[in-house]
């Protein structure tokens, strides 16, 4: 039994808590309605500050694993997987907390509601904060996302191991400049079927424990302040049962950014009537005016306080030290070789082979005297690890990793090549002062690794002290300053080119597609990036990494970046051939799939299994991603959508057959008034390991299995 099936256990904290609260005065209630929570030592209730940040890792904290940005992670399109990592998180949170305990630390980042995952639908490639989330798809979203919450939040009968937090409720995703005053306007269908999804699978299916809302309006209201979202939707359509809390001064918008209301204390009464239960800032304070004057009831608060008293008593932080097994994790888990050994894994699984001409990759040893490695990201520490970071013992950026992995037996020439954004490294040159440089290691290499790309300077959370370069979103998909002029001359030097991105959104490829040998997506692949990617190029681990995000040619064909509709975006929605489509990645292996099976032609309550063998043909042991994609037969509906996954390791020669179950709920679809359908008519199931589009096909040579159905 899991502690969210413990209904006798939850009523117990239930009450415990309420006794609490019918203890309390008003001021004292007030006071744990913020995130720095106030101690209460008459009641026995200790300071808490319920900000804590666990993206890709414990953040902000000191020393912890830093896995690859989440946005990486999606790319392994991995469910048990990306639960294995939020396992591992979670162990490293709790052994932090209690060694935190121990010495009466008690500050910001320090508890154990963790606000993470975001799981946010990455829509447009210019956001900046993409790289926090799992993606463009809601499906592959929704999946991840459930298994990261129930990774961090364990599965004990009695506790939580922490809680976790979907965000940001719920239409977010740019841009970062105007979030503060920014109405995000979607249509129904839009609203259920992209941007709530993932946040209903994870309050139905994770469980999980809290909800944080976003800064922007949707469709008029201040989210944080949403009678529509956080009581029609998450409260009664959902029946979520845990806590809501705002993002970081977010309340405050709706009198100074929003104009929704006029004051500090309008905008209080707007959020906690609504359904906000805690306020990250201190506009709660207000609240004590509040119920003195009638405008929020006493009662309202109390329910308020019963959701937040509830999940500190499911953490086990009021029971007894020593009750909680979570409180035996002791802090040399923390960093520890098997942690590293897991974000290795997870570095490696995450890099995308976009290209790789000719099979230049993996390299031979044997064959190569020098390699040369330019770019502003091949010796960054800052592009290995992406925003919302933690802090590493050691990190390997790509430089250190070739050099390590080759030692002496390879030359390693290196150069920075240019600014990551400026037109110029040293401020007193004339501008483009590496590029002799960049020529001179491009003549005495016999292959050059170009290392581009962004970091969390330029592209991330607008207010971030960095982000200075456009508010943390991008201007376009080029690369910025001087980048495409260096991956230009090493081109024309005439040597190999193996092109590595680093960043946490999709580039324009263009120039490179056409004229680099070999390109790998490395997103921010973790403090151990630079090991990662030198065991790819040189075939110590073979790709399996897909794209959670569709590759545009430019711009110009997406629509305005404020503009919410899902029309004309992402894999689902779009008409243009995309450059590199959703599910797309290259492996060093090649993979058959043969067989393939459909349990019924007739789709009825039970759905359909779906079975095909899936064999490894080529030269190298992988791992292959299954992708199963419905496309419902009528007008005006989206393109074929991923509704299934599966991961199969296989040895070269080897074959295995496997299964995927597609429930009838697959084959439906939502009308323009919110209310999902699942029509008569016919549908198209297809497997094979990427998407079902033309340009997928273009860039493999394979085709999908089609399969007809009939829905009843």
């Amino acid at each position: 039994m899991e502690l969210v099936e413990n209904k006798e256990l939850l009523e117990s904290y239930e009450k415990r808590a309420k006794e609490l609260i019918a203890d309390m005065t008003l001021e004292e209630k007030v006071s744990q309605t913020v995130n720095h929570s106030a101690a209460v030592e008459r009641l026995g209730i200790p300071a808490y500050d319920w900000w804590n940040e666990a993206l890709h890792g414990v953040g902000r904290a000191g020393v912890a694993t830093v896995f690859p940005q989440s946005i990486g992670l999606a790319a392994t399109f991995d469910e048990d997987f990306i639960e294995e990592i939020a396992d591992a998180i979670s162990t490293e949170a709790r052994a932090k907390y209690n060694e935190q305990q121990k010495y009466g630390d008690k500050d910001i980042y320090k508890g154990l509601t963790f606000w993470s995952p975001n799981v946010n639908i990455f829509r447009d490639p210019r956001w900046g904060r993409g790289q926090e989330t799992f993606g463009e798809d809601p499906y592959l979203t929704s999946r991840l996302g459930v298994r990261f919450v129930k990774g961090l939040q364990g599965h004990n009968d009695k506790y939580m191991k922490v809680a976790a937090c979907a965000k940001h409720f719920a239409v977010h995703s740019g841009p970062e400049s105007v979030r503060h005053s920014f109405d995000a306007v979607a249509s129904k269908q839009d609203m259920y079927e992209t941007y709530l999804p993932a946040f209903k699978a994870c309050v139905q299916e994770g469980h999980v424990e809290a909800v944080m809302g976003a800064y922007n309006r949707t469709n008029g209201e201040p989210c944080c302040g949403s009678k529509t979202l956080l009581q029609d939707i998450l409260r009664k359509e959902w029946g979520f049962k845990g806590h809501v809390v705002s993002d970081c001064w977010a309340i405050k918008d709706f009198h100074e950014g929003h104009k929704v209301t006029d004051t500090p204390l309008e905008s209080t009464v707007m959020a906690m009537n609504n359904g906000c239960d805690i306020n990250c800032g201190s506009l709660f304070l207000y609240l004590k005016q509040a119920v003195e004057e009638g405008l929020v009831s006493e009662e309202r608060l109390d329910e308020a306080l019963l959701h937040l008293f509830t999940a500190r008593m499911k953490l086990g932080v009021f029971d007894e030290k020593g009750e909680n097994p979570y409180d035996k994790i002791t802090f040399d888990v923390v960093d520890s070789k098997e942690m590293r050994a897991l974000n290795l894994k997870a570095s490696e699984k995450c890099m995308v082979l976009l290209k790789n001409a000719d099979n230049i990759l993996p390299l031979d040893k044997k064959k190569i005297k020098t390699i040369g490695i330019i770019g502003p990201n091949a010796d960054s520490r800052e592009a290995l690890v992406g925003n919302y970071e933690g802090t590493a013992s050691r990190y390997k950026t790509i430089v250190e990793g070739i050099q390590d992995y080759v030692g002496d037996d390879i030359r390693v020439l290196k150069s920075e090549g240019c600014h990551l954004f400026k037109d110029r490294i040293s401020n007193l040159s004339e501008g483009n002062d590496r590029m002799s440089e960049v020529k001179a290691v491009c003549e005495y290499s016999d292959v050059v690794v170009v290392c581009l790309g962004l970091d969390a300077d330029i592209e991330g959370e607008e207010g971030d002290v960095s982000n200075q370069y456009a508010g943390g979103d991008k201007v376009s998909l080029d690369f910025p300053g001087l980048q495409n002029e260096v991956l230009k001359a090493a081109v024309e030097s005439g040597k190999p080119v193996i092109l590595a991105i680093l960043c946490g959104s999709a580039m324009g490829l263009n120039y490179a597609d056409e004229n680099v040998n070999a390109i790998i997506h490395c997103w921010y692949p973790g403090a151990q990036g630079g090991d990662a990617f030198a065991r790819l190029i040189f075939g110590e681990a073979n790709p399996e990494g897909k794209l959670p995000v569709t590759f545009y040619r430019t711009t110009e064909e997406l629509p305005e970046f404020t503009d919410y509709s899902m029309k004309g975006r992402t894999y689902r929605y779009m008409k243009n051939d995309p450059l590199y489509p959703f599910g797309y990645g290259l492996s060093y292996t090649k993979y058959e799939y043969s067989d393939v099976r459909l349990s019924t032609s007739e789709i009825g309550e039970d759905g359909v299994d779906v079975e095909v063998t899936v064999s490894n043909v080529g030269d190298f042991d992988g791992v292959e991603t299954v992708q199963v994609y419905v496309k419902v037969c009528k007008d005006n509906t989206p393109n074929a959508q991923l509704k299934g996954i599966k991961k199969v390791e296989l040895k070269s020669g080897e074959k295995k057959t496997i299964s995927v179950h597609l429930g009838r709920e697959a084959f439906g679809l939502f009308d323009e008034n919110g209310i999902f359908v699942i029509d008569e008519g016919k549908a198209v199931v297809y497997v094979g390991g990427q998407c079902p589009c033309t340009r997928s096909k273009e860039l493999t040579g394979i085709d999908v299995s089609e399969n007809e159905v009939n829905i009843k």
